[in-house]
């Protein structure tokens, strides 16, 4: 038996931006039902974080939610999924999450909803424990039921000490990873930076949403339950590019000729390695444009340009993450460092939602 995996989906994203639920419902329509179309997957897993928000939702990202489940549930897909920290209200208790609230009186029968107690799911010949995002309202429950389960796998939304969080910074809090070591694997969502740890994986986001996805592995996952073997389905569409530029050799023919096809709709930063042509400079920049680049940002150094080598310039369209992490680590303080960053780079999402 082979059952799909997904994770994080997060409808809503990027403060419910049209330009990113367009990105997401491509994944879907181009590479997520088509896989499970053509190789009749008929059970799905997700690990939590459906949608975005915790506090409301809006209309077009309603849609969007119900729309996936609606065409999992017309094609007779059980789906089973676990809360995430995302689609609960509190912080200390899912109790009150939007998942329920949409879904619970629904005609979506076959969408199985699991937010305190986890659950043992037998499919083929694994046993799974589904664990929901874990608060103090439930982490008895689940502690217990993680110690007592014969379950071969756990799958949840966890908060597992030593894994990144995003490339470069690593979790200092949350749970031990001795307290999994009992099962085969651990297959959780949360961190949308895929990493594993002997038998602990997280599997990351179906797809990017802010510049520390960058080049990142994004897409699902298919296990099979009777080899226990996981494949991951690669999401080949990329929202995110850097572009280095260097007009020395570049004609208008060039220009002329260049690919845009992948460009459309997404965001784009242009490093500057040289630029003597301002004129083909233009022709450059509208041709982004014209490709209906959702966003393009120029970095450069007119006055350091000689004096600086290509890493270096690149290192200048670092994502905010990366430059704020740098930032606090070059601080004299005896305050802790690790605290603040999580701290900053928390205030720094809640921004980027807003």
């Amino acid at each position: 038996m082979k059952v799909a995996i997904i994770t994080d989906t997060h409808f809503g994203a990027r403060n419910d931006n049209s330009v990113f639920s367009t990105y997401f419902n491509k994944f879907y329509d181009e590479v997520f039902f088509p896989y499970i179309d053509e190789h009749e997957i008929k059970t799905v897993l997700h690990l939590g974080d459906l949608i975005d928000r915790r506090k409301y939702i809006n209309f077009l990202t309603l849609h969007n939610s119900k729309k996936f489940i609606r065409n999992l549930h017309d094609r007779g897909i059980t789906t089973h999924m676990i809360l995430g920290n995302h689609d609960t209200y509190y912080k200390n208790t899912n109790d009150g999450n939007g998942v329920n609230e949409i879904f619970s009186d629904s005609t979506f029968d076959l969408f199985y909803i699991y937010q305190n107690d986890p659950v043992e799911l037998e499919l083929g010949s694994t046993k799974i424990l589904m664990v929901p995002w874990i608060t103090a309202d439930n982490s008895i429950a689940c502690t217990k039921a993680i110690a007592d389960t014969s379950a071969q796998i756990l799958m949840g939304h966890l908060e597992i000490q030593g894994f990144e969080m995003m490339k470069g910074q690593p979790c200092h809090e949350g749970f031990d990873k001795k307290l999994f070591k009992k099962f085969d694997s651990v297959y959780s969502g949360h961190f949308h930076h895929p990493s594993k740890y002997d038998n602990i994986e997280y599997l990351g986001a179906p797809y990017e949403m802010n510049w520390t996805d960058f080049e990142g592995k994004r897409g699902f996952h298919i296990l099979d339950t009777e080899t226990r073997e996981l494949t991951f389905i690669p999401n080949p569409f990329r929202m995110f590019h850097k572009i280095t530029y260097s007009d020395k050799d570049l004609t208008v023919e060039d220009i002329d000729n260049l690919d845009t096809s992948l460009l459309t709709s997404t965001y784009i930063k242009v490093i500057i390695k040289d630029k003597e042509n301002p004129y083909i400079f233009d022709l450059f920049v509208d041709k982004l444009q014209s490709a209906g680049a959702a966003d393009i940002k120029i970095v450069e150094d007119h006055m350091n340009m000689d004096d600086i080598d290509e890493d270096d310039l690149i290192d200048e369209a670092q994502d905010t993450h990366t430059i704020l992490s740098q930032y606090i680590d070059g601080i004299e303080t005896k305050l802790n460092k690790v605290k603040i960053k999580t701290a900053v780079h928390e205030l720094y999402n809640e921004a980027i939602n807003l």
